[in-house]
């Protein structure tokens, strides 16, 4: 099969992990430290804090927000699910909005409306590594004193007007998981300004610990969410490689643009101008009406692996259950049922790319 994705280790990688097994320290030693560093500098935040998952660090920033039972957060319902979910870990309500038909992020257009007595933030998630309109999103959550956790775990090194995304709000998440643009295996990182959310958030991931307190000190309820020091070592090596990885995940990317434009009606990721996309995955957008099963079907049997990206939040089965239904958001709900991500990573070759189009232009050609 030619693989959806692949991480890109090399001797680098390998060496870096196999040091730390040398080591007395695989977990609360040097590595993590040093990768939170390194991170924030390459981002120029002030403050990174490693944690054990994308999904854990969203968790911690939208905790740190202090919400309510009930109270309510505007996000979007095209996005891998933890977006959503670590809504629900706090009790709160998300408050969806339509997606853009062009960005496929939420359509800064809706949000005001969304907005009402028991909203508290909003959670931009920039899909597919292309940055939310931000400049947007800040003004509405200044007017309505709304705090923004910014989700950026697909999108490390994309920019919004010649600013890094996930530096724009009070807090933002990256994540590491094989098949991101670097990976730590499993872990992610929470980017801030702030030094009191840094702080709290290196409680919260270590067991609600002081940083100048002892091993069975809790002053607050916090949770493991640590970064362990062989991942956080892999981390440090793949972020020396990282501007080289994302110049690669380009050239892949445009690799395909050419070749697709052989394929009629097809529709491709853009990008509106002032914005820079960081290639996470390569979706593409079948025509209406297209089977996408039987496509999906016809690659597979040509050893070619693929998936939807991203089926609709809200139309999850346990999403349904909390009162959201088929029909709210249909440009969501119309994109969801066209997108189709190929093969993808840093050495996806020029033959295997080439083999890939062939198959899904004989698949829609029938």
């Amino acid at each position: 099969m030619i693989p959806l994705s692949r991480p890109d280790i090399t001797k680098a990688e390998q060496a870096a992990v196999a040091a730390v097994l040398k080591t007395p320290f695989l977990s609360l030693g040097p590595r993590v430290p040093e990768f939170e560093q390194r991170f924030a500098q390459w981002t120029g935040s002030r403050f990174a804090v490693a944690v054990s998952s994308g999904t854990a660090g969203l968790h911690l920033c939208v905790h740190a927000l202090g919400l309510l039972r009930g109270e309510e957060v505007v996000t979007t319902p095209f996005s891998f699910v933890a977006s959503a979910n670590v809504l629900l870990y706090e009790g709160a309500r998300p408050v969806f909005v339509d997606i853009d038909e062009e960005t496929l992020n939420l359509d800064v257009r809706a949000i005001e409306a969304a907005i009402t007595s028991r909203a508290r933030a909003i959670l931009p998630v920039h899909v597919f590594g292309l940055p939310a309109e931000m400049g947007e999103v800040m003004r509405i959550a200044r007017k309505h004193r709304l705090r923004v956790v910014e989700d950026a775990c697909e999108a490390i090194g994309a920019t919004y007007r010649g600013r890094k995304a996930g530096t724009i709000a009070e807090s933002a998440v990256f994540a590491f998981y094989p098949n991101k643009q670097m990976t730590t295996g499993e872990g992610g990182m929470i980017v801030t300004n702030e030094k009191e959310l840094h702080d709290l958030f290196r409680s919260l991931r270590n067991q609600g610990r002081p940083a100048d307190g002892g091993w069975l000190e809790h002053p607050r309820m916090g949770y493991n969410y640590r970064l362990d020091e062989m991942s956080a070592a892999l981390g440090v090596a793949q972020l020396k490689r990282l501007d080289g990885m994302l110049k690669l995940r380009s050239k892949v990317a445009e690799r395909y643009h050419e070749l697709l434009t052989e394929v009629p009606g097809l529709r491709t990721l853009g990008c509106p101008p002032q914005l820079t996309r960081s290639w996470f995955v390569y979706v593409v957008r079948l025509p209406q009406g297209t089977d996408r099963d039987r496509v999906m079907a016809r690659l597979r049997g040509k050893g070619i692996s693929c998936a939807k990206y991203f089926p609709c939040i809200h139309l999850q089965p346990y999403m349904r259950e909390l009162g959201y239904r088929e029909g709210q958001f249909p440009v969501c709900e119309r994109v969801a049922k066209e997108t189709l991500a190929l093969p993808f990573h840093n050495r996806l070759a020029a033959s295997d790319q080439a083999k890939v189009v062939r198959a899904l232009k004989a698949a829609l050609g029938r």
